[in-house]
């Protein structure tokens, strides 16, 4: 895939009296022509530092940034081809719909019969149409994102880049909203980089996830990969829930691998031909992937400590012994009962979906 966006080895350090602080560490990402790539991490890794730096609302103390064939790294925003849709939308409450989406227009000196017929598609594509002369205070929270979004498009940017634009939205609102992003981005194809902390926002919409953690990529992959193939206890923990249970490698043969359990009982699982015989590594085991069942019958044994229903998900934390414990979600748990806590139970795990990780 041909990139549209690099960066390479991009830095950004801010510094306060005699601190200094790395806030972009020597970060390397390439988002191909037509792609959505999100960077996820919790709040201080760097995303929106990393966007800032792509915009050209912050100066990088190291590194590049192509855009294209062209390097852009000290280029000012507005000489920039890009496109940014903010948080706080950032829209003029004293100009009307369609004057707000045409600003950007009328400030690079487009014709006026062309900036009617921009604004006019412009505003279609994002279901807006007919709302034209109303002010922003007339909107909703949905509609004023939607506009954000229609003044970014409408200029034509080669990359577009979302800072968190879901946040000051209400959950069924984000999910509209996101779901428009997804299919104007994807008919438009145009480039983009996102930033969120909200993971569900994130492998709904992305295309490729990079996910950060001080400064620093941790991996990036398909919502899938960064999921089912975690590169490292961070973002198996930061992805979703996960169990990180310690096991040891009993025997590697056959594309099989077997591992030994704490409590002393064996399972196999596929591939990880790498691993050595006697090594301690760490399971990778989502909530999902374990069944309940009778106690003494299923890999491990445990109390339930914890119980949790919420109608269509019974969520579970199960100690398998003292300081040890385990999570589980079980869907229409009314199926087979909702477990009360102090209730003995088995645990059976998919062999399947268990990723194996290497003690770091």
């Amino acid at each position: 895939m041909l990139a549209e966006l690099v960066l390479r080895e991009l830095t950004k350090v801010f510094r306060a009296r005699r601190e200094a602080v790395v806030a972009v560490d020597h970060l390397n990402l390439a988002v191909g022509k037509g792609e959505l790539v999100t960077l996820l991490g919790p709040s201080g890794c760097g995303k929106t530092t990393t966007l800032r730096l792509v915009g050209g609302f912050e100066d990088p103390d190291g590194g590049a940034i192509y855009l294209g064939d062209q390097e852009i790294t000290h280029v000012p925003p507005q000489r920039r081809n890009t496109a940014t849709v903010f948080q706080s939308y950032g829209l003029f409450p004293h100009m009307t719909v369609f004057e707000n989406v045409a600003f950007g227009l009328k400030t690079r000196r487009v014709p006026r019969r062309e900036i009617r017929d921009r604004v006019r598609v412009t505003l279609g594509l994002v279901g807006l149409a007919g709302l034209e002369h109303r002010p922003p205070s007339k909107l909703s929270g949905g509609q004023q994102q939607r506009v954000a979004l229609a003044r970014a498009l409408v200029v034509s940017p080669q990359v577009l880049l979302f800072d968190e634009p879901l946040s000051n939205l209400d959950a069924k609102l984000r999910v509209e909203t996101r779901e428009h992003i997804k299919r104007i981005q994807k008919e438009l194809r145009i480039t983009s980089l996102y930033v969120t902390h909200d993971q569900a926002e994130a492998m709904a919409i992305s295309d490729r996830i990079a996910v950060l953690n001080q400064g620093r990529v941790q991996q990036i992959g398909t919502p899938y990969e960064i999921y089912a193939k975690p590169a490292n206890a961070f973002v198996a923990d930061f992805i979703g829930r996960a169990n990180l249970l310690h096991v040891k490698v009993k025997a590697v043969r056959d594309e099989q691998t077997e591992l030994e359990l704490p409590n002393g009982k064996t399972i196999s699982v596929s591939g990880f031909p790498d691993l050595v015989v006697g090594e301690t590594v760490t399971a990778v085991i989502r909530p999902e992937a374990v069944d309940l069942a009778p106690p003494e019958s299923g890999d491990l044994m445990g109390k339930v400590i914890f119980a949790h229903y919420t109608g269509s998900l019974g969520t579970y934390r199960v100690e398998l012994w003292e300081g040890t414990s385990i999570n589980i979600e079980v869907l229409n748990p009314q199926e087979e009962g909702f477990l009360e806590p102090g209730l003995l139970v088995g645990l059976r795990l998919h062999r399947r979906t268990i990723h194996i990780l290497r003690e770091q």
